[in-house]
Order: structure tokens, then C-alpha cells, then sequence
């Protein structure tokens, strides 16, 4: 039996910033919400599209060519291949929307690079 999920309590409810964690998965793709705060970094993922759905507070995507802001309710795709790096100037919730084999962060390793193990883990 399924029962409703709230992303946005989830969200908020979780210790680590930029530690994402899975709450659903649709066909091959996972359902992922984390609290953020500072620049995350940048890296792409090279064969994945990702979507920032931001759920709470205000999420900067700055690219190479370009950014954009998005605010509450806001939802934005990043294209496979391209290098982004979010930013959050103060707490902001968010849903991302990946593929099951998006790597965390993408081909470069930092220090908040999770494994799918790691994200997958009990809030």
C-alpha cells in the first residue's frame, strides 16, 4: 500500500546540506530532496537531464553561458552535458528529478559527492 509523501517536509527535515535523498522513483528515474545552502560546485552530467524544482527559498543555477534564479514554485531543466553550479545564498529546498545512473556529481569527486547508497539511506 503507497501512502502521500510531503517533499517539502521531507526536505526540511533532513541534517546535511547538499545530501540529497531519494523519496520516489518513476520508471527509471528517482525522486530526490535536499536542503541547500552555499555553491554546491560545478560539474555536468554528460548523458543525464536534470530538474531543480525549487520547493522553498531561492536557488541560483549559474552555467557557463548564462544563469538563471529560480524562486518558489519555479522548476528548471539542466540539459545533459552542461556545466552548472548551484547556488543557494540562504536555506533553500529542493526536488531534483534524475535519471538512476546520474552520478551525484557528475565525473568530478568533492567532498559532497553521495553515492546512490547514500542517497538511498533512511532520512
Amino acid at each position: 500500500m503507497h501512502t502521500p509523501t510531503s517533499p517539502r517536509t521531507i526536505a526540511a527535515s533532513l541534517d546535511e546540506l547538499w545530501s540529497p535523498r531519494v523519496v520516489a522513483e518513476v520508471d527509471d528515474a528517482y525522486v530526490k530532496v535536499a536542503r541547500v545552502q552555499g555553491t554546491f560546485g560545478w560539474h555536468a552530467h554528460e548523458h543525464e537531464d536534470e530538474l531543480f524544482y525549487v520547493l522553498s527559498g531561492q536557488l541560483t543555477i549559474e552555467m557557463e553561458s548564462s544563469s538563471v534564479v529560480l524562486g518558489e514554485g519555479d522548476m528548471y531543466v539542466v540539459p545533459r552535458g552542461v556545466r552548472h553550479n548551484p547556488v543557494a545564498e540562504r536555506e533553500c529546498h529542493i526536488m531534483l528529478v534524475e535519471r538512476k545512473s546520474t552520478l551525484h556529481t557528475g565525473n568530478t569527486v568533492t567532498d559532497r559527492t553521495r553515492s546512490i547508497e547514500q542517497q538511498l539511506r533512511p532520512r
